[in-house]
């Protein structure tokens, strides 16, 4: 990680994002093989979320791996670096107290514990 660089802390917290919601921000991870039907259990569940004016995003593995991930492949090392980035990123949206569907192949049982990491830290620093 390079030395040079700060985190730059916003006036608002994520409790005030989430009050503004009326919402927690949470991460809902679903994870299975290919078409096991993660991403249509995402899209019913955002639905029914938005029925009852909850904000949501989905992030898909498909859909990251056009983008934010598009360098990667799908071996182990890949893998785990797909799921380190996907984390980061629910990790910034959660703190924007949104509800996170995320649905990914993530066949690693260390990698999805990195990612419990990341979320219950940043959820125990903001308590």
């Amino acid at each position: 990680m390079a030395t040079n660089i700060t985190w730059h802390s916003s006036h608002l917290t994520r409790a005030d994002r989430e009050g503004l919601l009326n919402q927690r921000g949470v991460t809902l991870w679903f994870t299975g093989l290919s078409g096991a039907g993660k991403s249509t259990l995402c899209c019913a569940l955002e639905n029914e979320l938005f029925a009852n004016k909850k904000s949501t995003y989905i992030l898909d593995g498909d859909n990251i791996r056009h983008g934010l991930c598009s360098d990667l492949g799908f071996g182990p090392g890949d893998r785990q670096e797909n799921i380190r980035r996907i984390g980061e990123v629910c990790n910034l949206f959660t703190d924007a107290g949104l509800i996170v569907l995320a649905a990914f192949v993530s066949p690693y049982k260390v990698d999805r514990d990195n990612v419990r990491q990341l979320l219950d830290k940043d959820q125990k620093d903001d308590d």
